[in-house]
Protein backbone atom coordinates (compact mmCIF):
# COMPACT_ATOMS: atom_id res chain seq x y z
CA UNK A 1 0.00 0.00 0.00
CA UNK A 2 1.45 3.52 -0.88
CA UNK A 3 2.21 5.79 1.95
CA UNK A 4 2.29 9.77 2.20
CA UNK A 5 3.45 12.01 4.67
CA UNK A 6 0.39 14.42 5.09
CA UNK A 7 -3.03 13.89 3.00
CA UNK A 8 -5.21 16.12 2.49
CA UNK A 9 -9.08 15.65 1.55
CA UNK A 10 -10.50 19.03 -0.34
CA UNK A 11 -8.83 21.21 -2.67
CA UNK A 12 -10.81 23.98 -1.36
CA UNK A 13 -9.37 27.15 0.22
CA UNK A 14 -8.63 25.26 3.37
CA UNK A 15 -7.30 22.46 1.79
CA UNK A 16 -5.00 24.39 -0.87
CA UNK A 17 -3.69 26.31 1.62
CA UNK A 18 -2.53 23.09 3.80
CA UNK A 19 -0.89 21.77 0.49
CA UNK A 20 1.01 24.29 -0.48
CA UNK A 21 2.63 25.52 2.69
CA UNK A 22 2.93 21.78 3.73
CA UNK A 23 4.45 21.18 0.30
CA UNK A 24 6.56 24.40 0.96
CA UNK A 25 8.34 23.16 3.57
CA UNK A 26 9.75 20.49 2.06
CA UNK A 27 6.60 17.32 3.29
CA UNK A 28 5.50 14.86 1.30
CA UNK A 29 1.86 15.93 0.25
CA UNK A 30 -1.18 14.78 -0.99
CA UNK A 31 -4.72 16.54 -2.22
CA UNK A 32 -8.01 14.15 -2.92
CA UNK A 33 -10.38 16.32 -5.25
CA UNK A 34 -13.56 14.53 -5.61
CA UNK A 35 -14.33 17.37 -8.55
CA UNK A 36 -12.82 15.94 -11.75
CA UNK A 37 -11.75 20.17 -12.01
CA UNK A 38 -10.42 22.00 -8.57
CA UNK A 39 -13.39 24.48 -8.12
CA UNK A 40 -16.53 24.36 -10.10
CA UNK A 41 -19.72 23.56 -8.16
CA UNK A 42 -18.92 25.45 -5.25
CA UNK A 43 -22.55 27.16 -4.25
CA UNK A 44 -20.39 30.43 -2.79
CA UNK A 45 -20.85 34.22 -2.98
CA UNK A 46 -17.11 34.74 -2.34
CA UNK A 47 -16.36 37.39 -0.87
CA UNK A 48 -13.10 37.72 0.57
CA UNK A 49 -12.05 40.11 3.75
CA UNK A 50 -9.96 42.88 2.88
CA UNK A 51 -6.12 42.12 2.62
CA UNK A 52 -6.83 38.11 1.66
CA UNK A 53 -4.34 37.88 -0.98
CA UNK A 54 -1.75 39.83 1.00
CA UNK A 55 -2.26 37.62 4.24
CA UNK A 56 -2.36 34.11 2.18
CA UNK A 57 -0.18 35.34 -0.53
CA UNK A 58 -2.63 34.66 -3.34
CA UNK A 59 -2.25 36.72 -6.99
CA UNK A 60 -5.03 40.08 -6.89
CA UNK A 61 -5.83 38.31 -10.65
CA UNK A 62 -8.18 36.44 -8.55
CA UNK A 63 -9.86 39.79 -7.69
CA UNK A 64 -13.02 40.73 -9.42
CA UNK A 65 -13.77 43.89 -7.66
CA UNK A 66 -12.54 46.07 -4.67
CA UNK A 67 -15.90 46.70 -2.92
CA UNK A 68 -15.93 49.76 -0.54
CA UNK A 69 -19.21 49.17 1.02
CA UNK A 70 -21.47 46.35 2.58
CA UNK A 71 -25.59 47.19 2.37
CA UNK A 72 -27.39 45.14 5.07
CA UNK A 73 -31.10 45.06 4.09
CA UNK A 74 -33.26 44.04 7.29
CA UNK A 75 -37.59 42.32 7.00
CA UNK A 76 -38.45 45.82 7.52
CA UNK A 77 -37.35 47.19 4.59
CA UNK A 78 -34.33 49.38 5.52
CA UNK A 79 -31.37 49.40 4.12
CA UNK A 80 -28.01 50.32 6.32
CA UNK A 81 -24.51 51.09 4.93
CA UNK A 82 -20.89 51.29 6.54
CA UNK A 83 -17.53 50.52 4.68
CA UNK A 84 -15.42 47.17 4.77
CA UNK A 85 -12.06 48.25 4.05
CA UNK A 86 -12.78 47.27 0.77
CA UNK A 87 -13.75 43.50 0.36
CA UNK A 88 -13.31 41.58 -2.59
CA UNK A 89 -15.56 39.47 -4.72
CA UNK A 90 -14.25 36.51 -6.92
CA UNK A 91 -15.31 33.03 -7.79
CA UNK A 92 -14.76 29.75 -6.36
CA UNK A 93 -13.34 28.22 -9.52
CA UNK A 94 -10.80 30.95 -9.82
CA UNK A 95 -9.72 31.11 -5.98
CA UNK A 96 -9.54 27.40 -5.11
CA UNK A 97 -7.98 26.73 -9.15
CA UNK A 98 -5.39 29.17 -8.35
CA UNK A 99 -4.55 27.83 -4.89
CA UNK A 100 -4.13 24.25 -6.08
CA UNK A 101 -1.74 25.87 -8.92
CA UNK A 102 0.41 27.06 -6.67
CA UNK A 103 0.12 24.39 -3.77
CA UNK A 104 1.52 22.14 -7.68
CA UNK A 105 4.44 24.84 -7.89
CA UNK A 106 5.30 24.04 -4.59
CA UNK A 107 5.40 20.10 -5.37
CA UNK A 108 2.07 18.98 -3.84
CA UNK A 109 0.33 16.64 -5.66
CA UNK A 110 -3.49 16.74 -6.38
CA UNK A 111 -5.49 14.02 -8.06
CA UNK A 112 -8.96 15.01 -8.97
CA UNK A 113 -11.70 12.59 -9.47
CA UNK A 114 -10.72 11.18 -6.05
CA UNK A 115 -13.77 10.74 -3.44
CA UNK A 116 -12.91 10.15 -0.05
CA UNK A 117 -15.02 7.24 1.60
CA UNK A 118 -13.04 6.31 4.63
CA UNK A 119 -9.94 6.53 7.03
CA UNK A 120 -8.72 4.54 10.17
CA UNK A 121 -5.92 4.09 12.40
CA UNK A 122 -3.76 1.65 11.60
CA UNK A 123 -0.11 0.83 12.77
CA UNK A 124 1.68 2.55 9.76
CA UNK A 125 -0.63 5.52 10.07
CA UNK A 126 -3.83 6.69 8.66
CA UNK A 127 -5.38 4.40 6.27
CA UNK A 128 -7.42 6.12 3.91
CA UNK A 129 -9.90 4.95 1.40
CA UNK A 130 -11.33 6.75 -1.87
CA UNK A 131 -12.81 6.17 -4.89
CA UNK A 132 -11.23 6.58 -8.05
CA UNK A 133 -13.53 8.31 -10.24
CA UNK A 134 -11.55 7.63 -13.47
CA UNK A 135 -11.33 4.14 -13.24
CA UNK A 136 -14.13 3.08 -10.24
CA UNK A 137 -12.05 1.39 -8.52
CA UNK A 138 -11.60 1.63 -4.38
CA UNK A 139 -7.84 2.54 -3.66
CA UNK A 140 -6.16 3.26 -0.23
CA UNK A 141 -3.46 4.86 1.05
CA UNK A 142 -1.62 5.37 4.31
CA UNK A 143 -1.06 8.64 5.51
CA UNK A 144 1.37 10.04 8.41
CA UNK A 145 -1.38 13.42 8.94
CA UNK A 146 -4.27 13.78 7.59
CA UNK A 147 -6.18 17.26 6.97
CA UNK A 148 -10.08 16.75 6.36
CA UNK A 149 -11.52 19.86 4.35
CA UNK A 150 -14.30 18.50 2.39
CA UNK A 151 -16.78 20.95 3.20
CA UNK A 152 -20.31 20.64 4.93
CA UNK A 153 -20.28 17.14 3.24
CA UNK A 154 -18.07 15.90 5.23
CA UNK A 155 -19.63 12.54 7.13
CA UNK A 156 -18.07 12.13 10.53
CA UNK A 157 -20.71 10.00 12.85
CA UNK A 158 -18.83 7.55 14.55
CA UNK A 159 -15.33 9.08 14.58
CA UNK A 160 -13.98 11.41 17.28
CA UNK A 161 -15.10 14.60 15.22
CA UNK A 162 -19.10 13.62 15.72
CA UNK A 163 -21.33 16.32 16.23
CA UNK A 164 -24.34 15.87 17.32
CA UNK A 165 -25.85 19.12 16.16
CA UNK A 166 -24.52 19.11 13.03
CA UNK A 167 -27.37 18.61 10.91
CA UNK A 168 -29.32 21.55 13.04
CA UNK A 169 -26.75 23.93 11.15
CA UNK A 170 -27.12 23.04 7.61
CA UNK A 171 -27.78 25.50 5.46
CA UNK A 172 -29.83 24.59 1.92
CA UNK A 173 -28.63 27.14 -0.28
CA UNK A 174 -29.10 28.77 -3.87
CA UNK A 175 -27.83 30.51 -6.29
CA UNK A 176 -28.30 32.45 -9.91
CA UNK A 177 -25.25 33.43 -11.49
CA UNK A 178 -26.90 36.26 -13.30
CA UNK A 179 -25.69 37.66 -16.81
CA UNK A 180 -27.38 40.92 -17.92
CA UNK A 181 -26.79 41.64 -21.52
CA UNK A 182 -26.01 45.25 -20.40
CA UNK A 183 -24.23 46.95 -17.77
CA UNK A 184 -25.89 47.00 -14.28
CA UNK A 185 -26.21 50.25 -12.29
CA UNK A 186 -23.07 51.18 -11.10
CA UNK A 187 -24.18 50.99 -7.72
CA UNK A 188 -24.00 47.09 -8.21
CA UNK A 189 -20.30 47.14 -8.49
CA UNK A 190 -19.55 49.38 -5.02
CA UNK A 191 -21.57 47.39 -3.02
CA UNK A 192 -21.85 43.99 -1.04
CA UNK A 193 -25.62 43.09 -0.40
CA UNK A 194 -27.14 40.92 2.53
CA UNK A 195 -30.77 40.72 3.18
CA UNK A 196 -32.30 39.19 6.30
CA UNK A 197 -36.09 38.73 6.48
CA UNK A 198 -38.84 35.76 6.47
CA UNK A 199 -40.24 34.07 3.99
CA UNK A 200 -43.77 34.95 3.09
CA UNK A 201 -44.16 31.68 1.21
CA UNK A 202 -43.12 29.73 4.32
CA UNK A 203 -42.49 31.99 7.32
CA UNK A 204 -38.44 30.53 7.47
CA UNK A 205 -35.68 33.22 8.22
CA UNK A 206 -34.21 33.84 5.12
CA UNK A 207 -30.28 35.58 4.18
CA UNK A 208 -29.78 36.54 0.82
CA UNK A 209 -27.31 38.40 -0.98
CA UNK A 210 -26.13 39.99 -4.34
CA UNK A 211 -21.99 40.04 -5.16
CA UNK A 212 -21.14 41.64 -8.37
CA UNK A 213 -18.61 40.01 -10.18
CA UNK A 214 -16.34 40.33 -13.19
CA UNK A 215 -18.80 39.05 -15.90
CA UNK A 216 -22.15 38.53 -13.88
CA UNK A 217 -23.74 39.09 -10.34
CA UNK A 218 -24.06 36.19 -7.68
CA UNK A 219 -27.81 36.08 -6.68
CA UNK A 220 -28.42 33.40 -3.68
CA UNK A 221 -30.19 33.23 -0.50
CA UNK A 222 -30.04 30.42 2.05
CA UNK A 223 -32.35 28.56 4.55
CA UNK A 224 -31.58 27.02 7.75
CA UNK A 225 -32.38 23.50 6.99
CA UNK A 226 -32.48 21.03 4.34
CA UNK A 227 -35.23 22.22 1.88
CA UNK A 228 -36.62 21.11 -1.37
CA UNK A 229 -35.36 22.63 -4.58
CA UNK A 230 -38.47 23.75 -5.88
CA UNK A 231 -39.20 25.99 -2.50
CA UNK A 232 -35.76 26.99 -3.50
CA UNK A 233 -36.06 28.38 -6.36
CA UNK A 234 -39.65 29.70 -5.87
CA UNK A 235 -38.17 31.81 -2.92
CA UNK A 236 -35.23 32.99 -5.20
CA UNK A 237 -37.80 34.21 -7.99
CA UNK A 238 -39.64 36.33 -5.14
CA UNK A 239 -36.37 37.75 -4.13
CA UNK A 240 -35.01 38.79 -7.70
CA UNK A 241 -36.94 41.38 -8.38
CA UNK A 242 -36.11 43.60 -5.22
CA UNK A 243 -32.40 43.15 -6.72
CA UNK A 244 -33.63 43.56 -10.21
CA UNK A 245 -35.41 47.18 -10.06
CA UNK A 246 -32.41 48.58 -8.57
CA UNK A 247 -29.78 47.29 -10.24
CA UNK A 248 -30.66 45.60 -14.24
CA UNK A 249 -34.45 46.98 -14.60
CA UNK A 250 -34.43 47.20 -18.40
CA UNK A 251 -31.18 44.79 -19.33
CA UNK A 252 -32.46 41.03 -20.30
CA UNK A 253 -30.40 38.70 -19.20
CA UNK A 254 -29.04 34.59 -18.92
CA UNK A 255 -28.86 32.87 -15.69
CA UNK A 256 -26.96 29.84 -14.25
CA UNK A 257 -28.33 27.96 -11.39
CA UNK A 258 -26.16 26.66 -8.46
CA UNK A 259 -27.31 24.53 -5.36
CA UNK A 260 -25.64 23.25 -2.49
CA UNK A 261 -26.21 22.51 0.98
CA UNK A 262 -23.31 24.87 3.56
CA UNK A 263 -23.34 25.25 7.20
CA UNK A 264 -24.38 27.86 9.65
CA UNK A 265 -24.59 26.21 12.93
CA UNK A 266 -21.59 26.63 16.10
CA UNK A 267 -18.20 25.07 15.26
CA UNK A 268 -17.76 21.52 16.18
CA UNK A 269 -16.37 21.10 19.44
CA UNK A 270 -13.84 18.30 18.41
CA UNK A 271 -11.45 19.21 15.53
CA UNK A 272 -8.64 17.05 15.91
CA UNK A 273 -7.94 13.86 17.24
CA UNK A 274 -4.62 11.21 16.80
CA UNK A 275 -3.06 12.15 13.43
CA UNK A 276 -6.66 13.63 11.76
CA UNK A 277 -7.33 16.89 11.50
CA UNK A 278 -10.79 19.48 10.29
CA UNK A 279 -10.63 22.49 8.77
CA UNK A 280 -12.66 24.91 7.14
CA UNK A 281 -16.50 24.28 6.88
CA UNK A 282 -15.66 20.68 7.68
CA UNK A 283 -14.93 21.97 11.17
CA UNK A 284 -18.13 24.11 11.21
CA UNK A 285 -15.88 27.41 10.89
CA UNK A 286 -18.00 29.90 9.38
CA UNK A 287 -19.72 32.94 10.63
CA UNK A 288 -23.20 31.94 10.50
CA UNK A 289 -24.38 35.65 10.77
CA UNK A 290 -23.00 36.34 7.19
CA UNK A 291 -22.07 32.90 5.47
CA UNK A 292 -18.18 33.94 5.41
CA UNK A 293 -16.09 31.29 5.93
CA UNK A 294 -12.90 31.80 3.14
CA UNK A 295 -10.67 33.24 5.61
CA UNK A 296 -11.27 31.40 8.56
CA UNK A 297 -10.58 27.98 5.79
CA UNK A 298 -7.24 29.44 5.06
CA UNK A 299 -6.15 30.05 8.33
CA UNK A 300 -6.60 26.29 9.47
CA UNK A 301 -4.93 25.23 6.34
CA UNK A 302 -2.17 27.45 7.22
CA UNK A 303 -2.61 26.42 10.84
CA UNK A 304 -2.69 22.33 9.82
CA UNK A 305 0.83 22.84 7.11
CA UNK A 306 2.68 24.27 10.68
CA UNK A 307 1.47 21.74 12.64
CA UNK A 308 2.64 18.71 10.70
CA UNK A 309 5.75 21.00 10.23
CA UNK A 310 6.49 21.17 13.71
CA UNK A 311 6.00 17.97 14.24
CA UNK A 312 8.90 16.51 11.68
CA UNK A 313 10.84 19.36 13.01
CA UNK A 314 10.40 17.69 16.78
CA UNK A 315 9.30 20.88 18.13
CA UNK A 316 6.19 19.41 19.18
CA UNK A 317 4.59 15.59 19.99
CA UNK A 318 1.33 16.08 18.46
CA UNK A 319 -0.05 18.08 15.27
CA UNK A 320 -3.54 17.13 16.72
CA UNK A 321 -2.92 19.50 19.51
CA UNK A 322 -1.13 21.89 17.99
CA UNK A 323 -3.36 22.85 15.26
CA UNK A 324 -6.18 22.19 17.80
CA UNK A 325 -4.65 25.08 20.03
CA UNK A 326 -4.37 27.13 17.74
CA UNK A 327 -7.62 27.03 15.43
CA UNK A 328 -9.62 27.71 18.05
CA UNK A 329 -7.30 30.30 19.86
CA UNK A 330 -8.26 32.12 16.65
CA UNK A 331 -12.01 31.50 15.86
CA UNK A 332 -13.94 29.66 18.09
CA UNK A 333 -14.79 32.07 20.43
CA UNK A 334 -15.88 34.86 18.14
CA UNK A 335 -18.05 32.29 15.55
CA UNK A 336 -19.76 30.71 18.46
CA UNK A 337 -20.56 34.39 19.76
CA UNK A 338 -21.85 34.76 15.96
CA UNK A 339 -24.00 31.84 16.24
CA UNK A 340 -25.17 32.58 19.11
CA UNK A 341 -26.06 36.43 18.36
CA UNK A 342 -27.93 35.11 15.14
CA UNK A 343 -30.00 32.79 16.67
CA UNK A 344 -31.32 35.64 19.35
CA UNK A 345 -32.01 37.66 15.93
CA UNK A 346 -33.77 35.27 14.02
CA UNK A 347 -36.18 34.63 17.23
CA UNK A 348 -37.30 38.53 16.68
CA UNK A 349 -36.30 39.85 13.74
CA UNK A 350 -36.59 43.22 14.33
CA UNK A 351 -33.37 42.53 16.45
CA UNK A 352 -31.74 42.97 13.21
CA UNK A 353 -32.86 46.92 12.62
CA UNK A 354 -31.56 47.36 16.13
CA UNK A 355 -28.16 45.84 15.44
CA UNK A 356 -27.72 47.39 11.86
CA UNK A 357 -28.74 50.83 13.26
CA UNK A 358 -25.96 50.59 15.69
CA UNK A 359 -23.63 49.36 13.18
CA UNK A 360 -24.27 52.14 11.04
CA UNK A 361 -24.47 55.10 13.39
CA UNK A 362 -21.21 53.59 15.01
CA UNK A 363 -18.58 52.26 12.46
CA UNK A 364 -16.19 52.25 15.09
CA UNK A 365 -17.75 48.96 15.80
CA UNK A 366 -18.59 47.87 12.85
CA UNK A 367 -15.05 48.22 11.96
CA UNK A 368 -13.92 46.65 15.07
CA UNK A 369 -16.33 43.49 14.16
CA UNK A 370 -14.89 42.48 11.50
CA UNK A 371 -11.21 41.34 13.54
CA UNK A 372 -10.67 38.02 15.22
CA UNK A 373 -11.01 38.06 18.74
CA UNK A 374 -7.20 37.79 19.20
CA UNK A 375 -6.48 40.82 17.51
CA UNK A 376 -8.09 43.32 19.71
CA UNK A 377 -6.48 45.53 22.85
CA UNK A 378 -7.72 45.98 26.42
CA UNK A 379 -9.49 49.53 25.61
CA UNK A 380 -11.02 47.63 21.92
CA UNK A 381 -12.18 44.96 24.39
CA UNK A 382 -13.88 47.44 26.79
CA UNK A 383 -15.40 49.27 24.04
CA UNK A 384 -16.66 46.25 22.87
CA UNK A 385 -18.29 45.10 25.71
CA UNK A 386 -20.16 48.62 26.06
CA UNK A 387 -21.71 48.52 22.90
CA UNK A 388 -22.90 44.94 23.37
CA UNK A 389 -24.44 46.19 26.41
CA UNK A 390 -26.03 49.17 24.17
CA UNK A 391 -27.17 46.62 22.04
CA UNK A 392 -28.53 44.27 24.57
CA UNK A 393 -30.93 46.69 26.68
CA UNK A 394 -32.00 48.47 23.08
CA UNK A 395 -33.09 44.78 21.34
CA UNK A 396 -34.82 43.99 24.81
CA UNK A 397 -37.25 46.51 24.11
CA UNK A 398 -37.47 45.46 20.09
Amino acid sequence: MPEVEFLVVGCGPAGGIAAREAARQGIETLVLERDPVVGPKRVCAAGLRPGFCEDFHVPRSVVHFDVPIIALHSASGRRYDFPVGPAHTTTREELDGTIADLARAEGAEIRTSALFRDLRDTERGVEVEYADGATGERRRIVAGRVFLANGSSARLDGTPFAYPRWNEGLITCYQYRVYPDSRAADAAYRTLEMHYYVSEQSGRNVIAWMFPKRDHLSIGLGIMGKVAGKELRAELDAFMPRVRARLFPAAAYTVREEGNLLYGGAPRPAIAAGNVMLGGTAAGLVDATTGEGIHEAAATGRFAAAAVAAVKRGRTPSAARHYSRATKGAFHGRLLHRHKLMTFLERRPARFDVLFDQLERTPKFAELLQHDRNDFTPAQWAYLYAQAARFSLRAARA
